[in-house]
């Protein structure tokens, strides 16, 4: 476990550097290749990099799940390449956790370099967090980087920080967000801008004292999973004053599923550990369920108040910043995993500034 001194955070990419482009959560590239180019373009495009497909980029799920160990050795291999400027994930999954075992997290910590990716790779995010090296919750390449109709400003500017700036610096809310889906199996819907909606921005309940520490979480639906694994999970102390994200995925899970999870981190000890929470916006619809509008924001609603509640149930000085740009909507901020955050309450700011000394 890295002390708060020992705290690494990767170099940043140069404009035309290789960049890797790894599957470490599921084979949705093999089923959506045309998605996957999208996001390669992209990066080649948006950001002047050049992606490297790695051997298990575009394998399918059940290669992919009878190969966890060939999934750790492209990570291991793209962290250990001078030539690689960052990793980046295609997509999540449900999986990545028989990985694990698979890695060596003192390769990564000797050759430390940016990772960007949501979801199922949150538990890389906690082992890389484990390893006292900074990653981005963000940024994942068939998501966010292949957005229909082209990547959101906002998601670009910041991801655009995550990869080329030492450190992304005060962030604030989007103007519009979507968490609308199109069609991957029609290319062409792919062309059509998703729905936008205003963004009626940050949201602040719980306490009102400022909070800085490191960030630590990611999509609560597998934060489940890494506490039931207990492969990466911190321990409590080391998460004394940290700074908790969480977010949902577009399995819209329920009321009772978030309370789970939440009082598990209660009584864990977690809550009542952590200065401050970030709740990312709720996705609220996916391929196959759209209630509309009006059942959409409920929903969002009602996730943020049980979030609230829960979180001030074991720590009422807590503030939680809620409708936050992460995770399983449109745009993005690939928050730091590891690095350094400033909640603000009485400033309604958010900052992800240097480690001090």
């Amino acid at each position: 476990m890295a002390a708060m001194s020992d705290i690494i955070v990767p170099p940043p990419a140069d404009s035309g550097d290789r960049v890797a482009v790894v599957a470490p959560a599921s084979g949705a590239a093999s089923r959506y290749p045309h998605v996957l180019d999208r996001g390669l373009e992209t990066l080649r495009e948006r950001f002047d990099l050049q992606p490297v497909e790695y051997p298990t980029t575009r394998k399918d799920d059940d290669w992919l799940y009878d190969h966890p160990e060939a999934r750790a050795r492209d990570i291991e291999a793209a962290f250990r390449d001078p030539d690689i400027g960052a990793v980046l994930a295609t997509i999540g999954g449900n999986d990545q956790v028989r990985v694990l075992k698979h890695l060596d997290a003192d390769v990564l910590r000797e050759h430390p370099t940016r990772f960007l990716g949501t979801s199922d790779n949150t538990h890389l995010h906690s082992l890389l967090w484990r390893a006292g090296i900074v990653s981005y919750y963000g940024g994942t390449v068939m998501t966010d980087l292949a957005a229909a109709g082209g990547v959101f400003e906002y998601t670009a500017e910041h991801v655009r920080r995550a990869l080329f700036d030492e450190h992304l610096g005060v962030v604030g809310s989007s103007e519009e967000f979507s968490d609308h889906d199109r069609d991957w199996n029609d290319p062409d819907a792919l062309a059509e801008p998703l729905e936008r909606e205003p963004n009626p921005g940050w949201t602040w309940r719980g306490g009102d004292e400022p909070a800085d520490g490191r960030v630590w979480g990611g999509c609560l639906e597998v934060v489940d999973t890494v506490l039931a694994a207990d492969r990466t999970m911190p321990p409590l102390e080391a998460l004394d004053g940290a700074v908790l994200l969480l977010e949902t995925s577009e399995e819209l899970p329920g009321e009772g599923e978030i309370q789970r999870v939440l009082l598990g981190l209660g009584e864990r000890g977690v809550l009542g550990a952590v200065d401050a929470v970030i709740h990312g916006r709720a996705k609220a619809r996916n391929p196959f369920e759209d209630p509309g509008p009006e059942a959409r924001a409920e929903y969002r609603e009602t996730q943020a108040e049980l979030v609230a509640e829960l979180v001030a149930e074991y720590n009422p000085d807590a503030p939680v910043v809620g409708n936050f740009d992460v995770g399983h909507t449109h745009p993005v901020v690939p928050v730091p995993v590891g690095g350094r955050c400033v909640v603000d309450p009485g400033a309604e700011r958010v900052a992800f500034p240097a480690f001090e000394g």
